[in-house]
């Protein structure tokens, strides 16, 4: 068989089985290969087996594989947007944020070389270098100091050589490579997440429930507030409207003749002190019990509660509530 038709039967497998990738599974990690050799990518395949598939390819022919696979797949068309640079596919259908783990946990160690950008801070320790004294030079290059110990070149200082995003120069290249010093460590680097027909950014897998949440909760507030302020009631805010109603109910029997059940057992508390001062106590007993083991703080005598009855109708409501909805003390803050 002739040469150019070898490989065109190398494309045409190497179509088929991308093709193959695109029906079996429905999560693709995108990954960049920038300095991952080939023995690289061969123990990442294996550590990978029987959970995902790594393929590598021209970017040309990945787009026109997946051009052709959305007449019978359209969600994959958002893929085509991110195929650019030295890229690869990892298919898979299990579990993303695991299958990111075994990507990362696979690293090689690399030399500095000149030119590239450095993807870490690179730090050269004090001490004997083992280098000569004809040596120096490079060392008064790099405004490193030094001195000759036992006719050993000695770093007096720490140095802080490179820094993470610049670009390494051919005098730090070629002093890291006479001390023996490989700063790098490259792996693929996972960086968009496509989830049946989702398309994300990586950064996404490292949100937890607890993060998810979190920020729904934050929504739910947002939307409470909103909601009370504008006057426009919603499931969010009806709780935190009826407190309202019934802080002001509370507000109107305090200061008139009028009152109920619940009010006159505020009264009642209000107008003894040692009883209101006990039920202080208690209610900041019952909130810190069940925080688990604290340390406990030396005991001072409590103030004497003074029989003056409060004056002020909403240092009352205070009184008998503790505070306004998000940490305010009236509804003057919505």
């Amino acid at each position: 068989m002739s040469k150019g038709g070898s490989k065109k039967l190398r494309k045409k497998e190497y179509f088929k089985r991308l093709e193959g990738y695109l029906t079996t599974y429905s999560k693709v990690l995108i990954v960049t290969a920038n300095n991952v050799g080939s023995n690289h990518l061969q123990k990442i395949r294996a550590s990978l087996r029987g959970q995902a598939v790594l393929l590598m390819g021209k970017n040309t022919m990945i787009r026109k594989c997946i051009r052709e696979h959305l007449s019978k797949n359209a969600s994959f068309e958002p893929l085509l947007a991110h195929i650019k640079g030295n890229i690869g596919f990892v298919f898979t259908n299990g579990d993303l944020p695991e299958v990111r783990s075994k990507l990362s946990a696979l690293k090689v160690k690399a030399a500095a070389k000149a030119g590239t950008i450095a993807p870490c801070d690179v730090i050269v320790p004090s001490g004997p270098t083992g280098l000569e004294p004809t040596k120096t030079s490079f060392f008064q290059a790099l405004t490193i100091q030094t001195k000759i110990n036992k006719a050993v070149i000695e770093i007096i200082n720490e140095v802080h050589l490179i820094k993470a995003g610049s670009k390494v120069t051919v005098s730090q290249a070629a002093l890291l490579q006479m001390l023996n010093i490989q700063p790098f460590q490259y792996s693929l680097d996972v960086k968009t997440v496509y989830d049946d027909g989702s398309v994300y950014p990586a950064a996404m897998l490292d949100l937890t429930d607890a993060d998810v949440l979190a920020k729904f909760r934050q929504g739910v507030t947002n939307v409470a507030a909103l909601s009370l302020e504008v006057g426009i009631p919603t499931v969010a805010s009806a709780p935190y409207a009826l407190v309202n109603a019934y802080r002001d109910i509370l507000s109107v029997a305090l200061s008139t003749n009028y009152s109920f059940p619940a009010a006159d057992k505020l009264k009642e508390l209000l107008s003894n002190p040692e009883a209101l001062a006990a039920a202080v106590k208690a209610s900041a007993g019952a909130s810190t019990s069940g925080s688990g083991p604290t340390t406990t703080a030396p005991t001072t005598k409590a103030p004497e509660p003074t029989a003056k009855p409060p004056k002020d109708v909403d240092e009352d409501e205070d009184a008998g509530l503790g505070g306004g909805l998000f940490g305010g003390d009236d509804e003057d803050d919505y």
